[in-house]
């Protein structure tokens, strides 16, 4: 019935320092910049790690055109493409920044 308490008071000790990890990880995923494009580079999008869209550009001379719909997928499909981009550099991050020590461990007692 047990099992695992060490490891749990180890996490619960540490949850101080994985607040701290967790408060560094978004503000370096605030400075992350990622961007999409859709259309050869007539439409691109920006996001931050925060997966936040900060821009969105049009090349002028896709106003000739007059396409309205045409215009709305290129931004639908930038947008998305960025965001997928954004969400990569997320998990990446939390991959890199977020190591909790004993859970690992703490999940393996408890899975037996």
């Amino acid at each position: 019935m047990f099992k695992g308490m060490g490891s749990l008071l180890s996490l619960m000790k540490n949850a101080g320092e994985m607040r701290e990890k967790m408060a560094a990880m978004q503000d370096e995923l605030a400075k992350v910049r990622v961007e999409g494009s859709a259309g050869g580079g007539m439409v691109t999008a920006e996001a931050s790690g925060q997966q936040k869209l900060l821009a969105v550009r049009i090349d002028p001379a896709f106003y000739e055109s007059g396409d309205r719909e045409m215009l709305e997928d290129l931004v639908a499909a930038a947008v998305n493409q960025a965001m997928d981009k954004a969400r990569a550099a997320a998990a990446e991050e939390m991959q890199k920044s977020v190591e909790i020590p004993g859970l690992g461990d703490m999940l393996a007692k408890m899975g037996q």
